[in-house]
């Protein structure tokens, strides 16, 4: 597909160089800033000088100032220009001879240097010696299958290097030590300096003019086969890919990113970057193009044009123009070389922008998105396509000049809905992709109160997502459109998330209460209820206390039973909520549960309360049905664990309200309390005839108490069982039981003076075989522990004696170890290790202590 990379210019008129002289032909041109040298046919040298000249319409022009011109002096035709404007000289090839002539007047040097022999010649663009006031001539001689390399100076040349070819050279260029020759059938990298050459590929030079040209650092074209123009490095590698061009192709020019080919009909241009052909310029009888520092000029011959590069943001814009948005990211790419670095960034960041658009326009959105992403484009360039997305506070302008021709999405799908959704859905991702990247910075207002209202709009899920984590939605916009959508739950949230609790309880007790409609949330009661518990704000946790009960008591209730502990120790004060819940007896239960069996505050008032409700409530059902219901037992079940467990409550008080009821197995529990464990027992055993709840209640009674309490209760039970004055055969075997199920509970001997004589050996062979088992063994371990008693006893007495077996020897002749005066009496101080001090110079505690000090070994005082 064309670019309109380059406009032709015409730079010198035929007649301006030959008049109407006909038979004059221009050879060779050379360009050194802004003098043009033109070779011609006739031996004359031109000189012009070429003014660039731009219109007020943009359009550029070039005026050409002929200065001079000189005949050499010859019959033959001028081949070939070179300048060397260090030297101010021009180097002419003329007659198989090169002359220096000076670049201003054309006169040759007066010392007359010159190379002979030359067939034709190039100049070492990267030379190697160094030295700045010469040039580095490289020449194909006359010679067969030779090349010489010359130094020229400002009036003096000098042959630095002969080199030898394996066949006639054609064409050549240069590059340090680097010679790319084209031969008789092929092209090679020859190493001037070491001989090494480097074989590139075949070309036949008799069928098609070859093509040799350094096009930068250690890199050359050359006219391959096949119509291809190939690049080769000085290692003999390309690291290009070929360019496609004219099998007649005549000349070649560098401009980057552009290769400029020359046929016999047309200049074609051809991109380094992607290798495809971008323009073709008609353009017959050319037989001259040439690069001289980035300028191309191409000639025929009678006149003189330039190539004038338009630029490349031009170029690259006329892409994105025509969607060709590869291209024009490529060119972009290629163009950094020949911008200054800042320059570059802000125009590519905006290349970037500008082709995301047009990838976003025909729905391309993974390439927009990276190309959105590369070019850190401004989210709200994009979210202003999307109508009222943008906060109405928001002070974005469009940039300018524009990155699309898009007044909004309507112009942009043509009112297409299901292109409207696309981009919307798109968007949604985009914007949530980067609100928490760099790219926000700044405006996360925008971004999120647009990603909000997509969100509400579409009825996404990810809006409840948005609402409850951290974000910058502005309240008033965002609230409009909530509430435009119906989203009043989500309205609710935004509100709590500005501060706005009271107004979000009130919107979410309308939904329940059915006076405005939003089925976000099935369960918005639950949510109600635990927003209420964790709400700081104890004014709105009163306020809508009474609204929660009323609509579920077991329920609203949690509004104070599943407070954060220590939000219910500073701030709520038990009494108050216990006041409230008067008129809602099963709030009230649980949370005088939650009080006394949750956070087990050890207050009467709490136990008996508790106590007194359970009993209220299972007397209650008893008036209404003999038949104990699931809840009764349930109740039954509590009470009873509360009485047992507890030991706050009021027991009298409790016991009060029990007597003349028939909840025995509670009268039971509250005797137990209060140490009557005689009634206790009596009425398990003779009211509801319950033998194990007899046995269980001596056993919990007796927890964390000695065995002595422990027996007496069970003792206690059995004189129940075996009252005299009741002949019940069941009581009869409950005591039989009772001794041979808890024989280590019992006194074998009492046991014996209780039970009556009438009793078989058989029926209490269990106890008996058990207490005889228990005696036994309690008098086994009695003797191994005498036996473990004496052993030790017997220990110390040998550690006595064993003291006591070492004669200890006093006489005048010993002296105390301490003031060293001989012992007077037979009273004395032995320390363990055998020293023998004075008592009076023992009870010296700072001396004792140096003594105990330096003893090793422990011991007794003797």
């Amino acid at each position: 597909m064309s670019v309109k990379a380059f406009k032709l210019v015409s730079a010198v008129e035929r007649e301006v160089l030959m008049g109407d002289k006909n038979h004059i032909n221009i050879e060779c041109i050379e360009c050194c800033g802004k003098n043009l040298y033109i070779g011609t046919n006739d031996c004359f040298i031109y000189h012009f000088l070429l003014d660039e000249k731009l219109s007020t319409a943009g359009k550029i022009t070039f005026a050409a100032t002929k200065q001079l011109h000189k005949y050499l002096g010859f019959k033959k035709p001028v081949n070939e220009l070179k300048a060397a404007s260090a030297l101010t000289r021009l180097l002419v090839l003329c007659d198989n001879t090169i002359t220096l002539v000076n670049m201003m007047n054309l006169e040759p040097v007066p010392t007359g240097a010159r190379i002979k022999g030359a067939v034709t010649f190039t100049l070492n663009e990267n030379p190697v010696s160094g030295d700045p006031f010469c040039v580095e001539v490289c020449i194909i001689s006359v010679k067969r299958r030779t090349i010489q390399m010359f130094m020229v100076f400002e009036d003096r040349v000098q042959i630095v290097k002969e080199v030898f070819t394996p066949e006639q050279p054609c064409a050549v260029a240069v590059d340090g030590y680097y010679l790319c020759l084209a031969l008789t059938t092929q092209y090679i990298i020859l190493n001037y300096n070491t001989g090494v050459s480097q074989d590139l590929f075949p070309y036949c030079s008799d069928e098609k003019r070859p093509i040799v040209k350094r096009i930068g650092r250690q890199e050359f074209l050359l006219a391959g086969p096949g119509g291809l123009g190939m690049f080769a490095t000085v290692d003999g590698i390309s690291q290009r890919a070929p360019v496609h061009w004219s099998e007649n192709v005549i000349g070649a020019a560098l401009c980057f990113p552009y290769v400029v080919a020359l046929d016999e009909e047309f200049i074609t241009v051809h991109s380094m970057l992607d290798q495809q052909q971008k323009q073709t310029l008609p353009f017959k009888e050319g037989h001259i193009l040439q690069d001289f520092e980035g300028k191309v000029i191409v000639a025929t011959t009678k006149g003189v044009y330039i190539l004038v590069p338009l630029p490349l943001e031009k170029q690259i814009q006329d892409l994105l123009a025509s969607h060709r948005v590869e291209e024009a990211l490529v060119l972009a790419k290629g163009a950094r070389r020949n911008i200054p670095k800042e320059k570059f960034q802000v125009m590519y960041k905006r290349i970037l922008q500008q082709a995301g658009f047009i990838q976003f326009a025909q729905l391309q959105f993974l390439e927009a998105k990276e190309l959105f992403r590369s070019g850190q484009l401004d989210v709200r360039e994009l979210i202003s396509l999307y109508p009222f997305l943008l906060p109405t506070s928001s002070s974005f302008i469009r940039s300018h000049p524009p990155l699309h021709e898009y007044a909004d999405l309507n112009q942009l799908t043509q009112g297409d809905q299901e292109k409207m959704t696309k981009c919307k859905r798109f968007l949604m991702s985009y914007l949530n992709e980067v609100r928490s990247t760099e790219v926000a910075n700044g405006y996360k207002e925008d971004i999120d109160t647009a990603l909000l209202k997509l969100y509400a709009e579409a009825n996404h899920e990810s809006l409840l997502d948005l609402l409850v984590s951290e974000n910058f939605c502005l309240l008033t916009d965002s609230a409009a459109w909530l509430e435009k959508h119906k989203k009043y739950f989500a309205l609710g949230l935004l509100y709590h998330y500005n501060g706005q609790d009271a107004a979000a309880l009130q919107l979410w007790v309308q939904i329940v209460d059915g006076d405005i409609e939003d089925s976000t949330r099935s369960d918005l009661y639950e949510y109600i209820v635990d927003f209420l518990t964790f709400c700081s704000d104890q004014d709105l946790v009163w306020k809508y206390s009474e609204w929660v009960l009323q609509k579920n008591e077991e329920v609203g209730v949690q509004i104070f039973t599943k407070r954060p502990v220590e939000e219910q120790e500073k701030n709520i004060n038990p009494d108050d909520i216990i006041s409230c819940l008067n008129k809602y007896p099963k709030a009230r239960v649980k949370y005088l549960e939650h009080l006394v069996l949750e956070r087990k505050i050890e207050k009467e008032k709490y136990h008996t309360h508790l106590a007194a409700l359970y009993l209220e409530a299972i007397l209650q059902r008893k008036s209404v049905t003999t038949d104990n219901c699931t809840e009764t037992t349930e109740l039954l079940s509590k009470l009873r664990s509360l009485l047992q467990k507890s030991d706050l409550y009021r027991v009298h008080f409790i016991l009060d309200k029990v007597r003349g009821t028939d909840l025995h197995m509670e009268s039971a529990i509250l005797y137990g309390k209060l140490e009557e464990h005689e009634k206790a027992l009596h009425i398990l055993v003779y009211e509801l005839k319950d033998f194990h709840a007899a046995e269980e209640y001596c056993i919990w009674n007796s927890e964390n108490r000695d065995l002595q309490y422990r027996r007496r209760l069970f003792h206690m039970l059995l004189s129940v069982y075996l009252n005299p004055g009741a002949s019940d055969y069941a009581l009869v075997m409950a005591a039989v039981d009772l001794l041979n199920n808890h024989a280590a509970e019992f006194d074998a001997a009492l046991v014996l003076q209780l039970v009556p004589d009438s009793w078989s050996v058989q029926l209490l062979s269990p106890f008996l075989a058990g207490a005889v088992r228990q005696s036994i063994h309690t008098k086994r371990m009695t003797q191994a522990a005498l036996g473990l008693a004496q052993a030790e006893n017997l220990i110390y007495k040998y550690e006595k004696v064993k003291q006591k077996g070492t004669p200890i020897l006093l006489s005048d002749k010993k002296v105390c170890q301490v003031c060293q005066n001989p012992f007077c009496e037979p009273v004395f101080v032995r320390y363990p290790n055998g020293g023998m001090v004075h008592t009076h110079c023992a009870a010296n505690r700072r001396l004792n202590s140096n003594m105990a000090h330096h003893s090793s070994t422990s011991g007794n005082q003797t």
